[in-house]
């Protein structure tokens, strides 16, 4: 047995017994390196990859995002957003549920964390809509699928990350996503608004302006993240670095000085060192997965994979469809971060010589995993769930399936048809 085998071995035995990732994914890299020329010089393409990743001016985006979610997962924030959603949507058959999609949507855009969501809003969520008459398998699936909805929305963590191993220009990447975004919400509110009308008779609740007014007052402080984002991110008048850096500003002000719901001495460093330790973590493992992508490059195993799946079909859409699978099994059984920067170096090229668009692929992606998040039997949020709410895992994995036939539907829709994903960009 050689020694390149046996040094593989033990990354994989390393790699099941828990090892850090990055651990992992550096050790490979090295290994793999250093076996094509047998120069331990070789292995500072690890570190030229990870100089060239920290040359990246977006990559500020990351940190500074993340620092945002983990502080207004700390304040009211979630609850303020949630009761404007009630208020809004309360009066429409279903309403409390579609606010319910809404504010999971709004909070994991913010966070980038599907089961950040689950546990801060989804425990929130979960007695009101009880309390309600919503049915317990229509609630446990309605908040275990809804805490991924956001990440097509600006400022996901996943889109950002995405477009900085992809190479493509974030911007179009969170335009591409808009209508797709949107779709998901309005099939899930959809749903929401037919089961409500089949299964109950309690009246509505009636539209209520004052009440609509007084939770809009409450959350004041709160909407100007919205329009910093979107106008930033869509008005193209800064560049994504540039809103994260004017979301933290105002951010922290609000927080710690007019709400004062943070202690800018007793809580906010606390919280700066748990950004920093996730954002950190995902920072160093895509800094050396650059390095095994060079790898991959310099041996051409795109090219290699690329030509064994023409050799099975050179149909485009028999490629997506076989994608579609592929990505689902990703995203039931890796966390998004990891996949994103494990996958996709190496299907980004081989979906190009297929004739798929970049930015649509990766709106493709970015959905498959969204849904894996939920897909039985080992998606991540079906966990999340199962402890937040106390439920047997199976009984999630029956109330999940109505959401997840409705995504998939969503999916097969979007794969097909570009246009949905690249007409604001034309």
């Amino acid at each position: 047995m050689s020694l390149l085998t046996v040094a593989i071995i033990a990354i994989i035995a390393f790699a099941l017994i828990e090892a850090p990732l990055f651990a992992v994914i550096a050790a490979l890299s090295m290994v793999c390196l250093y076996a094509v020329d047998a120069d331990p010089m070789a292995i500072q393409t690890v570190l030229i990859e990870m100089n060239r990743l920290a040359s990246m001016p977006v990559l500020v985006a990351l940190p500074l995002f993340t620092f945002v979610g983990c502080l207004l997962t700390e304040t009211q924030a979630p609850r303020r957003i949630m009761n404007f959603m009630q208020a809004a949507m309360g009066w429409l058959p279903g309403g409390l549920a579609i606010a319910a999609v809404c504010s999971c949507a709004f909070f994991t855009a913010l966070t980038g964390a599907s089961g950040v969501t689950i546990v801060a809003v989804g425990g929130v969520l979960y007695p009101i809509l009880r309390q309600r008459d919503y049915s317990e398998k229509f609630t446990l699936g309605l908040l275990t699928t809804s805490g991924s909805r956001g990440l097509l929305f600006p400022p996901s963590l996943p889109i950002i990350l995405y477009g900085v191993v992809a190479q493509i220009d974030i911007q179009q990447l969170f335009t591409a996503a808009l209508i797709p975004g949107i779709l998901s919400i309005l099939v899930m509110s959809a749903y929401a608004f037919a089961n409500q009308v089949r299964t109950t008779q309690r009246p509505r609740e009636p539209v209520s302006f004052q009440g609509l007014k007084t939770a809009f007052m409450q959350g004041l402080w709160d909407w100007p993240i919205v329009v910093i984002i979107l106008v930033g991110v869509y008005g193209g008048f800064v560049t994504i670095a540039e809103v994260s850096v004017l979301v933290v500003v105002y951010v922290v002000v609000v927080e710690c000085f007019i709400l004062r719901e943070i202690s800018f001495w007793r809580q906010l460093p606390a919280i700066i060192i748990e950004s920093t330790i996730l954002s950190g973590a995902i920072i160093i493992i895509l800094g050396v997965a650059l390095g095994f992508t060079g790898y991959l490059v310099d041996e051409q195993i795109p090219n290699r994979i690329l030509a064994y799946f023409t050799a099975l079909t050179q149909s485009r859409l028999a490629f997506l469809a076989g994608l579609n699978v592929f990505l689902l099994f990703v995203g039931c059984t890796m966390d998004i971060f990891s996949a994103i920067i494990i996958v996709v170096p190496i299907i980004v090229p081989i979906a190009v010589q297929y004739g798929v668009d970049p930015v649509h692929l990766g709106i493709i992606f970015l959905m498959n995993l969204e849904i894996g998040y939920s897909t039985p039997p080992v998606g991540m949020n079906l966990f999340i769930a199962s402890l937040k709410f106390k439920k047997p895992v199976t009984l999630l994995y029956g109330a999940s399936v109505p959401y997840l036939i409705l995504m998939l539907a969503l999916l097969m829709l979007v794969t097909y048809l570009p246009d949905l994903s690249l007409c604001l960009l034309k």
